[in-house]
């Protein structure tokens, strides 16, 4: 028989357990089924420097059956900006809202509200109230460091200026990152009374992840009540050699049948294809090789389906690249027609 205690245990085990499964449900009309779906219903954005570009992400999910559609999103003030990131969300899907706050136009203390409507399945408004404070002394031009779309395998630097004026004696203490593949660090160019300026050099490293970079590093300064001013990077890191489809649709062949597609792989400059590999299925791809090296290469695949009716094709293909490290890989789906016995 089981204790108390071990009954309390077992229960609260089981509802954890149970709670990492999300089950979409059907909306009621009640006041909060809108705010629900908001990670948060408030942002403060803290003390940023004037001129810096301030953004936030503010995260939704629908958690219901039906789709939920954004009809408007407008904030209270002309400080502040907000806009979704899509406006029809499916059951169980993510978006998010991007709030943005002016801090050329407007300094101090800023206060306002994002207002986001809901039209569907029910009407709603949901307010998220939000505020910053936009200091004086401290400006940084441009107002982020913004990458744009970068080489995996180069990475990038981006210099933004940093002014303060008020103490002669201001310091920038030390700049944090937190981030792996990116590097920050400031020198000081110039020191007059009541005005220091400094350089903020913000290096991206080769090999950084493929995908949108949006990281903040921090100046850490000598300020004694507001010490840190953040500072957003962003950028696009693409492959130095894309593929294309990166998933190859097969779409339902007959056991037997064979199809023939291009996959095309684009780089900067003229590169060689070695071998392609299959990494699960055997004689099931046949390749052609280009020959010569191109910046643009183009290879003929040959996918002869199983002879397995209603089973699925999915395969991770492996190409190496002469004198590249990593290989480039894509995928091939499908499935085979007629029904397993």
């Amino acid at each position: 028989m089981q204790t108390r205690r071990e009954f309390l245990s077992s229960t609260v085990a089981g509802a954890v357990a149970s709670s990492l499964i999300l089950v979409p449900v059907v909306v009621r009309a009640d006041e909060n089924w809108a705010v629900k779906m908001f990670e948060k219903t408030s942002h403060d954005f803290g003390v940023v420097a004037r001129g810096s570009d301030v953004s936030y992400r503010l995260k939704l999910k629908n958690l219901y059956k039906e789709d939920v559609h954004i009809a408007d999103v407008r904030t209270t003030c002309g400080c502040s900006a907000g806009e979704p990131s899509h406006t029809t969300l499916k059951s169980l899907d993510e978006a998010y809202v991007e709030i943005k706050m002016d801090t050329r136009k407007f300094m101090r203390r800023k206060d306002s509200n994002v207002i986001v409507t809901f039209d569907a399945p029910l009407y709603q408004e949901v307010t998220v109230p939000i505020t910053a404070y936009i200091r004086t002394d401290v400006v940084v031009e441009p107002g982020s460091a913004q990458f744009g779309r970068v080489d995996q395998e180069t990475g990038g630097e981006r210099i933004l200026k940093v002014a303060y004026a008020g103490r002669s004696d201001w310091k920038i203490r030390s700049v944090k990152s937190g981030h792996e593949f990116l590097d920050a660090t400031v020198k000081e160019t110039a020191r007059e009374t009541g005005r220091v300026d400094y350089d903020l050099i913000v290096t991206l490293k080769p090999g950084v992840p493929i995908g949108a970079l949006r990281h903040f590093v921090t100046l850490v300064t000598d300020d004694a009540e507001n010490p840190d001013v953040p500072i957003l990077v962003e950028a696009e890191v693409k492959p130095d050699i894309e593929v294309n489809p990166s998933v190859v649709a097969l779409g339902t062949m007959a056991p037997g049948e064979s199809k023939t597609v291009s996959v095309v792989l684009r780089g900067k400059k003229p590169f060689k294809v070695e071998s392609v590999t299959c990494l699960k299925v055997k004689d099931v791809f046949e390749v052609r090789l280009p020959s010569n090296a191109a910046p643009v290469q183009v290879i003929p695949l040959t996918v002869t389906a199983p002879q397995t009716p209603g089973a699925t094709l999915d395969e991770q293909l492996s190409i190496a690249i002469d004198g590249r490290k990593e290989p480039v890989t894509f995928r091939a789906y499908g499935k085979i027609s007629g029904s397993g016995s």
